[in-house]
């Protein structure tokens, strides 16, 4: 049972998602289409909603979470992914918000009240500390992360492509068996 419910809250996964049976996605979850999640990520949207656009993939080990809501944050931390988001190997998200054709490298952590704005490329092992905005347009690498440069073409291009590559995969995998 690696889809469940969180009290009244249960996942809205539309049916062209692939969801591999190692994955946890539990409560106030949507899932936009075309969204992948890889063996041994956690979705737990049980104090806060997490939503992730058209697209998107979470990979192998990451983990997504939220903060409550409370008195002196009324709308606590949700966490909102857009579209074409290639979210890497262990990565954690924790309540923040990221745009369109973004990649988090691998091994990054991503805190609370960050803002990734679109075309961005977060390196390997980068720390992005809480309420911290990144500016679209710009690869980010460090702990905690600096901005370096501006993307190229080719690596905006590339952004498109990885997610579009893990559509494929997602695609291979569900023609296969592989999906619950």
């Amino acid at each position: 049972m690696n889809i469940r419910p969180y009290l009244e809250q249960s996942p809205k996964i539309d049916a062209s998602c692939y969801i591999d049976p190692a994955c946890v996605v539990i409560g106030e979850v949507a899932l936009a289409e075309q969204v992948s999640v890889w063996p041994f990520a956690v979705i737990r949207g049980d104090v806060n909603s997490i939503r992730i656009g058209a697209r998107s993939n979470v990979q192998d080990l990451s983990m997504l979470h939220v903060s409550h809501k409370n008195e002196a944050k009324p709308e606590g931390s949700p966490l909102v992914i857009g579209e074409d988001v290639t979210i890497g190997h262990k990565v954690m998200l924790h309540g923040c918000t990221i745009g369109n054709r973004v990649l988090v490298g691998m091994g990054s952590t991503i805190m609370d009240d960050v803002v990734i704005e679109d075309d961005v490329m977060i390196g390997a092992c980068s720390l992005v500390p809480p309420r911290k905005r990144l500016a679209g347009g710009y690869l980010y690498v460090g702990s905690p992360v600096k901005q370096i440069r501006a993307l190229t073409e080719e690596e905006k291009a590339f952004l498109v492509y990885s997610a579009a590559h893990y559509m494929r995969v997602a695609a291979n995998h569900k023609q296969s068996g592989h999906q619950p």
